[in-house]
């Protein structure tokens, strides 16, 4: 694998040009053939999988048709996993359309503010429900629907809450304003036990410091999955920058 310099090298000079429907082809061959089916998992062969992948992508807002245009080119580059933002519109119509035509993939749902959204992402086909802050009944919703939970966290007293409550992980956002990787090596150091997955200022520059620091994954959005990437259809381009990341989970493991 790369080492962490080559990783970091400007992502603008990968290739713009759009890829071509053999390309495209080739990644719905890849998923077909050589992944797990996604909504056949268990929740512990989930939580595994997000744990040892240690990349949780989000997207925020898209239609059903770039979602699923995002998740067969992260599948094919080795990311089986996409978490659907709530805070983008149709975002249950996205899972919905992920589900049926990804099956190898692992769709979760982000940024839940409340259990009955939860409840409608689950009908609609979520494996994992993830959230921005200490939401109150996520965690033993999750529990009850034999779901993975990713509660979000901020300062200690959360995160050993959300731990301690039965979340599967903590998701500890922004940590780019309270300090970064420092931050998560503080509250690793506190609370060892805690599954730490870093949100927010999480690029090609820090990835490497947050894993080093003890998260065991990294929540990325756009950093991963440019907005133009999607337009113009560019799957190497992101497939290319899911390798660097992934290069910085397992670089920061060694």
């Amino acid at each position: 694998m790369a080492g962490g310099k080559k990783d970091t090298v400007n992502e603008t000079r990968l290739i713009v040009q759009g890829d071509s429907p053999q390309f495209t082809e080739l990644i719905r061959h890849s998923i077909e053939f050589e992944l797990p089916t996604g909504q056949t998992q268990t929740k512990g062969e989930i939580s595994a999988c997000i744990q040892d992948t240690g990349v949780i992508p989000f997207v925020s807002e898209a239609s059903p048709e770039d979602a699923l245009f995002v998740a067969e080119a992260l599948a094919a580059a080795g990311i089986p996993i996409i978490e659907i933002s709530m805070n983008g519109p149709g975002a249950m119509d996205v899972i919905s359309h992920l589900v049926k035509h990804v099956p190898t993939m692992i769709v979760g749902a982000g940024s839940i503010r409340n259990v009955n959204t939860a409840r409608n992402c689950v009908d609609a086909g979520a494996k994992f429900l993830a959230t921005d802050g200490a939401i109150p009944g996520i965690v033993d919703y999750a529990a009850k629907e034999n779901l993975v939970a990713i509660s979000g966290a901020l300062t200690l007293t959360e995160v050993i809450s959300q731990w301690d409550a039965g979340a599967d992980f903590v998701k500890v956002v922004p940590c780019n304003a309270v300090g970064g990787s420092k931050y998560i090596q503080t509250l690793k150091a506190a609370v060892p036990q805690a599954r730490l997955i870093a949100a927010g200022g999480v690029n090609q520059l820090t990835a490497l410091n947050y894993v080093t620091a003890g998260a065991v994954g990294l929540s990325v959005g756009e950093e991963l999955i440019p907005k133009e990437a999607v337009v113009l259809r560019q799957a190497r381009r992101i497939q290319e920058l899911a390798r660097r990341f992934l290069n910085a989970v397992d670089n920061g493991r060694d």
